[in-house]
């Protein structure tokens, strides 16, 4: 029995690793979040906000896990601009108390990066890619790389791209749930056609971040979609998945948005290493909205 503890387990990943890990026999699951969120079937939940030393040292005295999964982030690009210390306080400082834990325990860290940590100028990428941020997000993200790699126990990072799916609560959007709902409502949206990612069902997501901790893979591996996507294209797919009408999305550039953060333009990952190495095989874009809109019914 492998115990493994989630971090962020109320976020869209967290929520996705939670449902996957609590339905494994060979797993015992500690669930992880600043409050509490659904009931577990099986498995534990205990409250924990990373960003406290001493709530992550007697967390991990308490549980002793073995794999530490650690999807707590704050993720909002341009909230990370705008108010640099609090990003730093998540997304480095707070993956310094993990990583040295995970020091002390022996645990094995799996820590979720980002396609952020690059400058844009070309894509997709594989894990020899040189980073390069243009963003406080972005910075603040390969800090935490650096952080990780450093540490004496065995380490995952998991760099991923533009992740989609639905919460529980539906609490969270994202760009597929954006598109739906403004076509839904026969709002005109502005799309760019200037940008490229290779976005992300969180459901692959999760499981390949637990390939990798099952696997005890060490190192750096890329988990995305394996398909190269502009927003425009991910919007008409989007529309044409759910019979919604295609002239009300509009092509635009990323000129056209005032945003605190510069995103870089074009990224995207490579898959193929965990592909070979963990067995990783992602869904299609449309298979990916099928399984979304299951879970919106």
């Amino acid at each position: 029995m492998i115990r493994v503890l989630v971090t962020g387990s109320n976020g869209l990943l967290g929520q996705k690793l939670t449902a996957l890990l609590e339905n494994d026999p060979g797993v015992s699951l500690i669930a992880t979040a600043r409050k509490p969120g659904a009931p577990l079937k099986h498995g534990v939940f205990n409250t924990l906000d990373v960003t406290l030393q001493s709530d992550v040292d007697q967390v991990m005295s308490s549980v002793k896990p073995d794999v530490v999964i650690h999807t707590a982030a704050m993720t909002q690009v341009d909230q990370c601009e705008t108010d640099r210390d609090l990003c730093w306080l998540n997304n480095v400082t707070a993956v310094e108390y993990v990583a040295k834990a995970c020091e002390r325990h022996g645990a094995h860290l799996v820590h979720l990066s980002t396609d952020f940590i690059f400058d844009g100028t070309y894509g997709p990428l594989d894990e020899t890619a040189k980073p390069n941020p243009i963003s406080h997000y972005g910075h603040s993200k390969l800090a935490a790389e650096e952080l990780v790699m450093k540490i004496s126990t065995p380490w995952t990072i998991a760099r991923t791209v533009l992740v989609y799916g639905v919460t529980k609560d539906q609490s969270r959007s994202n760009i597929i749930l954006w598109v739906k709902k403004s076509l839904e409502e026969g709002k005109v949206i502005k799309v760019v056609t200037d940008q490229w990612r290779t976005p992300t069902l969180a459901e692959d997501l999760a499981k390949g971040c637990w390939l990798a901790a099952s696997k005890k893979a060490k190192g750096v591996y890329n988990i995305s979609g394996a398909e190269t996507l502009t927003p425009y294209d991910i919007a008409i797919k989007t529309a044409d998945f759910f019979g919604l009408d295609k002239s009300l999305i509009e092509k635009t550039d990323a000129s056209s948005f005032r945003q605190a953060a510069a995103r870089p333009a074009r990224t995207g990952f490579i898959i193929e290493k965990a592909r070979k190495t963990l067995g990783y095989n992602p869904h299609t874009m449309n298979e990916g909205l099928a399984i979304l809109a299951g879970q919106l019914k």
